[in-house]
């Protein structure tokens, strides 16, 4: 049994413990491979870091910080930063990127809240008007606007009068009596008829203060008179009280009081003030740009004072000039030709043609035959206009509600159905990305755009096939 024990002796051998050296080295081993590998990870992770750091740099920081996490320091703090949506039932009919901007979600509604908030911040910077001091801003509007306008006073301490027509919706003067707001309706007319809505708010802002008199015969009288001034933009119109004047033994004493603390009237003229287009070229247009990283092909908006389409279009353009712009543009209204054979006209102009005394369209917000300021900034960018039906926006705004659960107003839906044209002109298919804006939801036009007894008497067919045809349709290209 010799190879037995010689057998036994091997194993026993083969397993004894390594030596003292051996060992050593192993362990050695095991930390440089260790430490080799946790250096390789953070390098790993500081190369990642430094990379997002350089991504991050190319994009400027958004003009409000997100709030998901922290407190907001009133209703203003609720205006602007609204999410992009991806519009599914569009894209995937499509084969591109359909995304809008959700407009909506302001606290006021609309997309209008953040030019109502700029042109309040912008008059309070130039000193044109003060907080609480019982000074009262004027506006014509048809609706919108006028809601914003009078959500923001409200917190900052002003009165308001809106001036609008007699044929928006009827939720929209609601509103606005429930903000507070002083409402005068009139009938819709041009703009070269004095008592056109803009045209009167222009001049009830310019009688502000004016309807104090005076008795010569009581010595405890006081005298107002109002001064007139326009804005450093010389669009916007303020009137303020002259200082008091008091009788006393026949001898005139002008009041010390604060000249700035004085009420004051302010025609805040969303049409022609600067601070419209600023509102989307500082805050809309770089909200777009940092949430699509950049990778934008096409901006599409209707335009009914210009300022969303020139700032946020102006803005696209100087970070990527190949970003193409378009308007979409309602019937009656003449921007379509403008854009298209520069002529501001619409057939619906015709003698004895139209429905309404306004832009001919059962869609508000959106439209008009005039040139504005905002207008002018916005038409050297301006690389294309669609037509839109009042049957295709009612067909678009039905079709968004069956099939992505969106319940939009009608210039939203007007957006959208210019945005479907877009691709269809361009032949887009994978890779491509159209954003355009959501104005504001539906909850504004339950009486006219959303009624359809009001659509049938006028005429305006109901009929959500149109846009499955339009979706199917071939492209131009």
């Amino acid at each position: 049994m010799a190879w037995t024990s010689k057998f036994t002796e091997s194993l026993f051998s083969w397993l004894q413990w390594p030596s003292r050296t051996t060992t050593r080295h192993v362990l050695i081993g095991v930390l440089i491979g260790f430490s080799f590998s946790l250096t390789s990870t953070s390098f790993a992770v500081y190369y990642q870091q430094r990379k997002k750091e350089r991504q991050i740099s190319h994009f400027a920081p958004r003009p409000i910080e997100l709030r998901s996490d922290e407190v907001v320091k009133g209703v203003v703090g609720l205006i602007g930063n609204t999410p992009l949506v991806r519009i599914n039932s569009l894209s995937d009919a499509l084969g591109v990127e359909i995304l809008g901007k959700a407009e909506f979600l302001n606290i006021g509604g609309s997309v209008k809240d953040r030019v109502a908030l700029q042109m309040i911040d912008d008059a309070e910077r130039q000193g044109l008007i003060r907080p609480y001091t019982g000074s009262r801003i004027f506006e014509g509007t048809v609706g919108s606007t006028g809601i914003s306008i009078a959500t923001i006073a409200r917190a900052r301490g002003y009165d308001t009068t809106i001036i609008m027509p007699d044929d928006v919706a009827e939720e929209k003067v609601k509103a606005l009596q429930a903000l507070g707001a002083d409402v005068e309706r009139v009938r819709p007319a041009s703009i070269v008829d004095k008592k056109q809505y803009v045209n009167l708010a222009r001049q009830r802002a310019s009688k502000f203060g004016q309807e104090d008199s005076i008795d010569a015969s009581d010595p405890s009288s006081k005298v107002l008179h109002a001064e007139t001034f326009h804005s450093p933009s010389n669009s916007v119109l303020v009137t303020t009280l002259s200082p008091h004047v008091e009788f006393d033994t026949g001898n005139w004493h002008g009041s010390e009081e604060d000249p700035s603390s004085r009420p004051r009237g302010y025609f805040a003229d969303q049409f022609e003030n600067r601070s419209n287009f600023d509102a989307h070229y500082t805050g809309t247009g770089p909200e777009i740009w940092r949430q699509t990283s950049g990778r934008v092909d096409a901006f599409v908006a209707g335009a009914g004072t210009g300022g969303t389409v020139a700032g946020t279009g102006q803005y696209l353009k100087s970070m990527n000039e190949d970003v193409y712009v378009a308007i979409a543009d309602p019937e009656g209204s003449g921007l379509y030709n403008k854009v298209k054979h520069g002529v501001m006209f619409d057939r619906k102009e015709s003698e004895g043609t139209k429905r309404r005394h306004q832009v001919d369209t059962v869609v508000e917000g959106i439209g008009i035959n005039r040139m504005t300021q905002n207008i002018e900034l916005a038409l050297p960018i301006l690389d294309d206009a669609f037509r839109i039906t009042d049957a295709e926006a009612v067909a678009m705004s039905r079709y968004l509600v069956k099939h992505d659960g969106l319940f939009l107003g009608s210039s939203s839906a007007c957006n959208l159905v210019a945005c479907v044209k877009l691709v269809k002109q361009k032949g887009w298919t994978e890779g491509k990305t159209i954003v355009t804006i959501l104005c504001d939801s539906g909850t504004r036009h339950y009486s006219k755009f959303w009624n359809d007894d009001y659509l049938r008497k006028a005429k305006i067919p109901i009929d959500p096939q149109i846009m499955d045809e339009l979706l199917q349709s071939p492209s131009q290209s």
